[in-house]
């Protein structure tokens, strides 16, 4: 069965639908791993792997935890014990996140899964983690100046181009548009604004109001729109390279669809009214339960089965409209999402 229609192993409920940060990244410089040292085991000798993602409180990232306990669930019944070590700092902290890496060596990790929240915070840690002998790759936000094996990700250039070109169809090819940008340190949300820029550059009706930074939760980032808008009522697109804000109903009763249009990157369950009421008429989710899926079967092809396993791995996102509403909630539920409305799920 192939992994976007396998059932996910642990549900993922409501409450844990907190607090949305975004993610991706590109990079490539391989690095070779060192051969000397076995991989590391845990109990029952189970191949142990650390995965560090960006908050333990964001819904992007427990979705990858789950597919990434799938993968290792399939590859114990094939053979190779593998246990998932989940070391996620409960918000986004580069200089944790390297204290989590140096962590999973001590602890007896085999390998590492990081999505990085600050590059140059992490990057002495990978290498450090690789120079004693535990691969390290990167999902979601890469390192790619670090000695890293592979990265699993969409391309965030291209996807803030997709993120434009979209919105500027809704919008009739003209306007003025705003950028919801997120934690303006992370290196892949960068290069999507990068990518909106450059795309909305060869559209001459499209003007470019603003970058606009925040901290990554849906009331950071509802708060923020909606103190852009109110000092920028000309808006009327917002090209959203996440879709924190999203994850609260706030913006629907605080923009109206007939004036505003957002695109937005991700699909997760709180989002999808957003593009029932036709506020959001595109969102371009990335299929966050195969970060974990996708990675962890790298991460046993490399290193236990000694396979060459490519060093950028690209994630295609899934378009989703009113047309494809019901097919994606369907893929959310399959994923373990429980706060799925089944209005959703019913639809054909």
């Amino acid at each position: 069965m192939h992994p976007m229609s396998r059932n996910a192993t642990r549900p993922l409920g409501a409450a844990l639908l907190l607090v949305l940060g975004a993610a991706c990244g590109g990079g490539e410089k391989p690095a070779a791993t060192p051969a000397s040292t076995a991989p590391a085991a845990g109990a029952g000798g189970a191949f142990k792997i650390a995965l560090i993602a960006k908050s333990s409180t964001n819904p992007v990232f427990l979705s990858a935890r789950t597919g990434a306990e799938a993968a290792a669930k399939e590859a114990s019944a094939k053979g190779h014990a593998v246990e998932i070590m989940w070391l996620t700092p409960p918000t986004e902290d580069g200089q944790v996140q390297a204290q989590r890496v140096a962590q999973a060596v001590n602890e007896g990790a085999g390998a590492i899964l990081l999505s990085c929240s600050d590059a140059a915070k992490v990057t002495g840690a990978i290498n450090d983690a690789v120079d004693r002998g535990v691969p390290v790759m990167t999902f979601d936000s890469d390192a790619p100046q670090s000695k890293r094996f592979a990265f699993y990700g969409v391309d965030d250039a291209k996807t803030g181009e997709a993120v434009m070109k979209e919105l500027a169809v809704q919008m009739g090819d003209k306007g003025k548009v705003a950028i919801l940008a997120g934690n303006q340190n992370a290196p892949n949300l960068r290069k999507r604004v990068d990518g909106v820029k450059a795309e909305a550059a060869k559209h001459a009706g499209i003007s470019i109001v603003g970058t606009f930074y925040h901290i990554e939760t849906p009331q950071d980032a509802a708060a923020e729109v909606v103190r852009a808008q109110n000092a920028y009522p000309e808006i009327q697109g917002w090209a959203m390279i996440g879709g924190w804000p999203l994850f609260t109903p706030t913006l629907l009763k605080d923009l109206d669809p007939k004036k505003v249009k957002v695109v937005a990157v991700d699909g997760l369950p709180p989002m999808l009214p957003y593009v029932e009421q036709g506020l959001a008429p595109v969102l371009l989710a990335q299929p966050t339960y195969l970060w974990g899926y996708v990675s962890v079967q790298k991460i046993v092809d490399k290193v236990l089965n000694k396979q060459d396993v490519p060093v950028m791995n690209n994630m295609e996102l899934v378009r989703v409209t009113k047309d494809s509403l019901g097919k994606w909630a369907r893929q959310l539920k399959e994923w373990g999402f429980t706060d799925v409305q089944d209005k959703y799920v019913k639809l054909p």
